[in-house]
């Protein structure tokens, strides 16, 4: 470990910046970890490089999420092969009719899926996305109302994966309530500010109360004018990868479906430069069977569940399931299977490395000792009824610079419980905050994998998701540090 003072921060400054000012994030991700390595490695940056880069592909956590990525993209592949999204789809509108209530469909789905943040946003976009486009509902909108809602939901519920995990925290450092660390959280839950706020404000813009703003804004309009639900400078090739229609597109009533329930697109007898006619529905989904699609879910959401919140598990069955009911419908044949399958993997390649790349950067601020370095600039401001509010700022600042959250939450409850003990904080409030913070990195983070997942989910970058986010991440961190302030004034 090297300590390199405030250059610590230099690696997640270069990476914002440089994906702000080149809207890649591969590229910023990869300009982050060069100078990461150089403040680390000096001239030898460039095995200093392949070292983190072998001690990420080593964490765990890194090979257990890369597998959850992998065998979703196979499932989410063999959904759009066999038909089962677009079928889902035509039988949600008997029931959806309108705009909004497609997005606040989205907005109780993501409710329903409190257990685990991961399940919430694969599960939300890959059902969603096909019935919110029929009504021009941005895709920038649909990840808003997701990520608003995954992270906040699982730690005002207690029965989420990350309530177990904070509870455990509590419960290490001696804050216990009735005798375990679950009772402490639980007396924690109405103190978890960021989560409430960002829960309402997700609802009040699924049911369109909440004035649209920064980039959503102007992505609505341009939807409303063109039909267009995918960001600015969304590419033929990127919808095309999402079953979307090129811009150029004529749409027709009806055609007939390709081998595995592909659209058909029919070429007009007209220069190159005509437009291509394309059908908007197939004649079988006059009667759609929406079962295809929703067993699978619901035996992956039961699975997870059933096995203790793993995610891994509940998608291995819900791929089983998935693949024998399409083969034994004829839906599929067993290669077309296998091709989904490598397809599948194929889709998720930008993920894979993306994520890769964050671990990377988790590996190096830590040997950078960032953490050390924000807490040592923030301590002389962390007295008394200040307290809770700077953990909030400070643990949600750090957590959106350097995508930990739950390994922040591991470093510095130990750090703070202490002091809120020494200084006659109530140290549930203290850990609240704490808790807080990591939802607020969670939920705004460009390169957490909370944002990669859930931009991947509906078909976007992650750069266009957490833009179109930060607004309204913003407000509801205002407002829980007011709340920080108030309790710690009030010496609750």
């Amino acid at each position: 470990m090297q300590d390199v003072g405030a250059l610590a921060l230099l690696p997640v400054v270069i990476i914002l910046v440089v994906a702000v000012l080149t809207r890649r994030t591969l590229f910023a991700m990869l300009c982050g970890t060069l100078v990461g390595a150089v403040l680390l490695g000096g001239w030898g940056f460039f095995d200093s490089w392949i070292g983190y880069f072998g001690s990420a592909m080593a964490d765990e956590t890194l090979q257990w999420l890369m597998l959850v990525v992998v065998l979703f993209g196979i499932l989410i592949t063999l959904f759009e092969r066999s038909g089962a999204v677009r079928e889902f789809a035509a039988w949600a509108e008997r029931f959806v009719n309108s705009r909004r209530k497609s997005t606040v469909l989205s907005f109780l789905l993501a409710i329903v899926l409190f257990v685990d943040d991961y399940l919430n946003v694969l599960t939300v976009g890959t059902s969603m996305k096909a019935v919110t486009d029929n009504y021009k509902v941005p895709r920038t909108e649909l990840g808003t109302i997701m990520k608003l809602t995954a992270a906040p939901i699982a730690v005002i519920v207690p029965f989420s994966t990350w309530a177990l995990f904070f509870a455990g925290l509590l419960e290490a450092q001696g804050v216990t309530a009735n005798g375990s660390g679950f009772g402490a959280y639980l007396e924690a839950i109405p103190y978890i500010f960021f989560g409430w706020i960002a829960l309402a404000i997700a609802a009040l813009v699924a049911f369109g109360v909440f004035p649209k703003l920064g980039v959503l804004k102007k992505d609505l309009a341009r939807g409303e004018a063109t039909g267009d639900v995918f960001p600015l400078g969304t590419t033929d090739e990127e919808r095309a990868a999402e079953g979307a229609l090129p811009l150029d597109a004529e749409v027709g009533e009806f055609a007939v479906v390709g081998d595995g329930g592909a659209r058909a697109v029919a070429t007009a007898p007209a220069p190159s430069t005509a437009p291509a006619a394309v059908a908007t529905r197939a004649p079988e989904l006059a009667k759609p069977r929406p079962w295809n699609f929703l067993v699978p879910i619901a035996v992956m959401i039961a699975v997870t569940i059933l096995t203790e919140v793993d995610v891994l598990k509940g998608t291995v069955a819900a791929l089983l399931v998935a693949i024998v009911m399409y083969t034994v419908q004829r839906r599929l044949k067993v290669k077309a299977v296998f091709e989904a399958a490598f397809d599948g993997v194929g889709s998720m390649l930008f993920v894979i490395v993306l994520t890769a790349l964050a671990f990377m950067v988790q590996h190096m601020n830590i040997d950078l000792k960032l953490a050390d370095f924000v807490i040592a600039s923030t301590e002389p401001v962390m007295i008394g009824a200040l307290l809770p509010a700077m953990v909030f700022l400070v643990c949600g600042v750090y957590a959106y610079a350097t995508g930990s959250f739950w390994d922040l939450a591991a470093v510095i409850t130990p750090i703070v419980i202490p002091l809120a003990l020494a200084m006659d904080v109530n140290p549930i409030i203290a850990g609240a905050a704490v808790f807080s913070g990591a939802a607020l990195g969670s939920t705004t983070c460009l390169y957490g994998d909370g944002i990669i997942l859930a931009s991947r989910s509906i078909g976007i970058k992650p750069l266009n998701l957490m833009t179109a986010i930060l607004p309204y991440a913003a407000i509801a961190a205002a407002l829980s540090l007011v709340g920080y302030l108030v309790v710690g004034f009030l010496g609750l």
